[in-house]
């Protein structure tokens, strides 16, 4: 019996709306990843994109638990110039560019190569309710 391996023009992807009102943050972006990647289809394949679209709205709704962490997790961005780092807390980002957040969450827990770049872009993050991929007849996913 052979192993049956995915190949690149073979895999058929869906698409998944997730609502993140009141949902933690780390336990649904695990779930997010696992879509992206794929490891939810028995035909998984570890160098092959196997993975789903995922459209996330209301990402300003999210829940991060735990009170430390508003005032403890920074953002940090560098400009390359001494003395110029840039560090936002959480509270404030999440304000600011709530979708931010959540791609970020995200992307720390893909693989870190050009296929886990590649995964990333088909995560599709709205602070709103609404989004604009009702062509691609999204299913909802709970997480």
């Amino acid at each position: 019996m052979k192993t049956y391996m995915a190949k690149k023009g073979e895999v058929k992807t869906a698409w998944h709306v997730v609502d993140l009102s009141d949902k933690v943050l780390g336990r649904a972006a695990t779930k997010i990843a696992m879509l992206l990647m794929g490891k939810h289809r028995p035909e998984y394949t570890p160098n092959v994109d196997t993975g789903d679209f995922v459209i996330v709205v209301n990402a300003a709704k999210v829940r991060i638990i735990g009170d430390q962490k508003f005032s403890d997790r920074t953002y940090d961005h560098y400009t390359g110039y001494p003395g110029h780092l840039k560090q936002v807390p959480l509270a404030k980002m999440i304000q600011k560019k709530p979708a931010f957040v959540v791609i970020e969450a995200v992307r720390r827990m893909m693989p870190k190569n050009n296929i886990g770049r590649a995964m990333l872009k088909k995560l599709k993050v709205y602070a709103g309710p609404t989004h604009r991929h009702q062509a691609q007849n999204p299913q909802p996913l709970e997480v």
